[in-house]
């Protein structure tokens, strides 16, 4: 079997045709951030001339690594190629908690490993639609906020994203997204209350009317599902969310609308 590499700049059109076979929504941009952030946690697998499989693992202090972009070309599955890059990086990350967002696919694999389940994350889905004219909101980053509604300080990765859509609702909200191979992304969303929240949701949509969106949110969250079908939103997928070494598992905080993505948490 292959060795396993780190990534570079140079696989990112192989990484974005990976992504795409999946049916994915990342860009290349994206994969060109994952990169950028993390740059020694960037896995694959090549075979026979071909990048074949993939992960990754962005870590955010204190003690919190998440795995994602776990994905292996049709035509090499069943090889233990996942199985194979999912310890490597589970090494990586140390002895930090690991999270992740398993796909139905990929659950009884990470299962075997020993994580286990928290919760579930739903993608929901906004078809093009009309909709009236959103309130501006400029952008200022709560990083408190963010931290404690987080569990750990993703500062940096908000940097990077807030170079695309941001806003913020005075000191009670922010939220941002970015644009996808398919439908424009909502999130990550944090905020104290429902109606900051509708806020700032009205804004992406208004900005993204003629597009689909994506939006990443948990079923639970009762205060979010309300949102998502007051705009029009439906559920697409459904992933589970599990965690390796936590104390205990447990429930995302309340103000945490919208994921950053299944690749950030």
């Amino acid at each position: 079997m292959a060795a396993i590499r780190k990534l570079s700049a140079s696989d990112l059109p192989a990484l974005f045709d990976l992504s795409a076979s999946a049916a994915w929504n990342q860009t290349e941009l994206d994969w060109s951030r994952l990169l950028t952030l993390e740059p020694n946690g960037c896995f694959g697998i090549g075979e026979n001339g071909v990048l074949a499989a993939t992960a990754t693992v962005i870590r955010y202090r204190p003690n919190l690594a998440w795995l994602g972009m776990v994905l292996t070309l049709p035509e090499f599955r069943g090889r233990g190629l996942a199985r194979k890059l999912v310890c490597h990086a589970i090494e990586y990350a140390g002895g930090n908690i690991i999270r992740l967002d398993a796909s139905p696919m990929g659950k009884a694999l990470y299962e075997s490993l020993g994580f286990l389940e928290e919760c579930t994350v739903e993608r929901w889905l906004r078809d093009p639609a009309p909709i009236s004219t959103g309130a501006a909101h400029n952008f200022e980053y709560d990083k408190s906020l963010d931290t404690a509604a987080f569990g750990a300080d993703r500062s940096t990765l908000i940097s990077h994203l807030v170079k695309l859509d941001a806003a913020a609702f005075e000191d009670k909200a922010f939220a941002l997204g970015r644009p996808g191979r398919t439908a424009a992304y909502f999130g990550p969303c944090v905020s104290e209350s429902q109606s900051a929240a509708r806020s700032l949701l009205h804004w992406f949509i208004a900005s993204h009317a003629n597009e689909s969106i994506f939006w990443d949110l948990f079923p639970h969250h009762t205060k979010a599902v309300e949102l998502a079908h007051e705009f029009g939103f439906r559920p697409v997928r459904q992933l589970t969310r599990m965690s390796l070494h936590a104390p205990r598992p447990s429930l995302p905080d309340a103000r945490i609308y919208a994921i950053a993505g299944f690749e950030y948490g």
